[in-house]
């Protein structure tokens, strides 16, 4: 069993805001909160609105109607209540105004910094562009821009006066751009010239224009200039940002709405078939996620967070709704993390100094090979939260997290959920131990369970499938248009049981693991066993920093394993080294699971959210078409793939 590899000191526990939480209501164990929290969702909700301060127009009468099921509730029922206000409109007028709200950086080094007061201002302008152009309540309105604060900007124009944000990831192709417009029937896109990545000049708008050209429902696309020394061709859709908003009044009162009015179709990338849209709304989005950033990243005023991530993804708007929220300073960045020297990421964070810093275990394991001088020749000293989500983490990796980023001093939040659950449903605090790769307890609020084959709890350290057993504010309102594919998706298992497709286990001392995907384990001689558990097997090889195992047919077992791996520079990839990978795997999960294949690669094929893409290896293997890879970060990694398999 892991021990601790971190522990709260008296000051950590003293100042964080749920330990302000726990004595407004009389609780004085962290897990005696969880455990009320989950029995009694109802109190706990309204305790966190309390505390957050989160405000509306007009009192809820009731907080949940769950009459038709857990599968469709309803929150805050007679409230009126604006995202905006709430995360922007609100500071601008108090004792926030002067203070950052959003810290730029471009990766050829440029900087902005706009006050809450700054960006009320910009998102008025906006606001009002939007109302003249045509644009209103319930219009899906879809934002491919790069991360700058003009999208985050339009992010919050857009909920503000009713219409749906419907981020799109920056690195997409004009396809898959397309399926979610055509998808939504958006009627406006904000997109840009281009941006900067590793050092070129990467543009948008021809994209952004193939796609609307089959799009027919877009009506307006604005065009900002990242670019502003480079002629743009505008088509007859196309409006100049300053022709719209440049001269817009600052000033526009957020008006009272629904809390189920839709505030983000938010799509998930799909690995075959059709994305789904994963419906958000005012109300449930925004209270789960301010108390989730703040109790379990325990952010505050004068803090500055910075997750790794772009807009297109659900982390962008879960920093942004829960960093502004709580009167944060949220820092972006344009490019790539490690360009132009592997220490970027480092130097921001010591520069900017920011104080909580969320990252992927595939990024940590990305930046490792580059050594730790690169972290520690930066002062990371104001660093006071880790947060970590995307994998499963393996040990090696967690520790240098840990030790080498972390100096041994900081905790790490390793955080779990998902775009339809519109946030967590599983988390560390601040306020309790850590243990090596796990994540905590369940988030407040959040009715967990692990359950065995038959749909009951399994066993004390026995794996099984996370679920959720009670409705929580940030859970998806359906797919857009596709309420049967939803229902299918997550409730059909088991009656009124959100089952997530997660591999889950409880040790003896309550902390909550994850093994992989479900939908990814793999089928070996009749086990079943996730990919993550030969990845962790394969890096604790002391030559191998990052490995990737996927599933290949076999004629006798069923199926077996392949395993690409990318060793520590100067190691050279052998056939006696590869021996060496499948020994310490046989041994680590016993002979039955000894890997058909170890192949070396100098990269993974991974999106730009740094998640392995499994499936286009497996295709690879099988001479497949690996589907869509619009969001691939690193197309030369297919390249390399293709060379290891044949």
């Amino acid at each position: 069993m892991a021990d601790y590899v971190w522990e709260p000191t008296p000051e950590y526990i003293e100042r964080a805001n749920v330990t302000r939480l726990m004595r407004k209501t009389g609780i004085s164990d962290y897990r005696e909160l969880v455990e009320r929290s989950q029995r009694d969702v109802e109190w706990f909700w309204s305790a966190a609105i309390e505390d957050v301060g989160i405000e509306f127009f007009e009192p809820y009468d009731r907080l949940l109607d769950a009459s038709k099921g857990p599968q469709w509730p309803l929150w805050f029922l007679g409230g009126r209540i604006n995202l905006t206000y709430n995360c922007v409109d609100r500071h601008a007028a108090g004792a926030l105004a002067g203070s950052p709200a959003l810290i730029w950086e471009g990766e050829d080094g440029a900087t902005k910094t706009w006050t809450y007061r700054d960006f009320a201002a910009h998102v008025n302008r906006m606001a009002n562009g939007l109302l003249d152009n045509g644009i209103g309540e319930g219009d899906a309105v879809a934002v491919y821009m790069p991360m700058i604060p003009e999208a985050v900007a339009a992010m919050y124009a857009i909920a503000k006066i009713g219409a749906i944000y419907l981020p799109i990831f920056s690195g997409f192709g004009a396809p898959s751009i397309a399926t979610r417009l055509q998808d939504s029937n958006a009627k406006a896109l904000f997109t840009a010239d281009g941006f900067y990545r590793r050092g070129t000049k990467v543009p948008m708008k021809a994209t952004a224009d193939d796609a609307v050209a089959s799009s027919p429902t877009v009506q307006k696309v604005f065009v900002f200039s990242r670019f502003p020394e480079d002629d743009v061709s505008l088509t007859t859709k196309d409006v100049a940002w300053d022709d719209v908003f440049a001269n817009q009044s600052d000033r526009l009162e957020a008006p009272p709405l629904d809390p189920e009015t839709p505030y983000m179709i938010a799509y998930t990338s799909g690995t075959t078939g059709k994305p789904k849209g994963s419906v958000h709304v005012h109300g449930g989005f925004l209270v789960k996620i301010a108390q989730e950033v703040r109790y379990q990243l325990d952010a505050r005023p004068g803090e500055v967070l910075y997750w790794v991530t772009d807009m297109g993804w659900i982390m962008g708007p879960l920093e942004m709704v829960g960093g502004h929220a709580n009167g944060a300073a949220v820092f972006m960045y344009e490019g790539a993390p490690n360009y132009p020297e592997a220490d970027r990421l480092w130097e921001m964070c010591e520069r900017h100094g920011v104080t909580i810093l969320g990252i992927s275990p595939t990024l940590v394991r990305a930046l490792m090979p580059a050594g730790e001088e690169m972290v520690r020749k930066h002062d990371l000293s104001k660093l006071r939260i880790l947060g970590s989500t995307g994998e499963p983490w393996n040990p090696e990796p967690y520790k240098w997290f840990s030790d080498v980023v972390g100096g041994g001093r900081v905790p790490i939040m390793n955080l779990s959920g998902g775009t339809e659950v519109g946030a967590c449903f599983l988390g560390q605090a601040p306020v309790i131990p850590t243990k090596s790769c796990s994540l905590g307890t369940p988030s407040l609020g959040m009715a967990m369970d692990v359950f065995d084959a038959d749909g009951k709890r399994a066993p004390v350290g026995e794996v099984g499938e996370l679920v959720c057993t009670k409705p929580w504010p940030a859970q998806t309102r359906g797919f857009w248009g596709n309420p049967d594919r939803y229902l299918e998706t997550y409730w059909s298992r088991w009656r009124d049981v959100w089952v997530h497709g997660d591999w889950a286990s409880v040790d003896e001392d309550g902390y909550w693991f994850l093994h992989g995907r479900s939908d990814d384990t793999l089928n070996i001689a009749g086990k079943r066993i996730g990919p993550a558990e030969f990845e962790s097997a394969a890096v604790d090889h002391p030559a191998v920093v990052e490995c990737a195992a996927v599933g290949v047919p076999h004629d006798v077992k069923g199926e077996t394993v392949w395993c690409f791996c990318i060793v520590k520079p100067g190691v050279e990839p052998t056939e006696e080294l590869a021996a060496e990978v499948k020994a310490a795997i046989s041994t680590e999960l016993g002979k039955a699971f000894a890997p058909e294949q170890i192949r070396f690669v100098n990269e993974l094929p991974k999106t730009r959210s740094a998640k392995i893409l499994r499936r286009a290896i497996r295709a690879t293997i099988l001479g497949e078409d690996p589907g869509d890879l619009s969001s691939l970060e690193n197309p030369s990694a297919m390249e390399d793939v293709q060379k290891a398999v044949t």
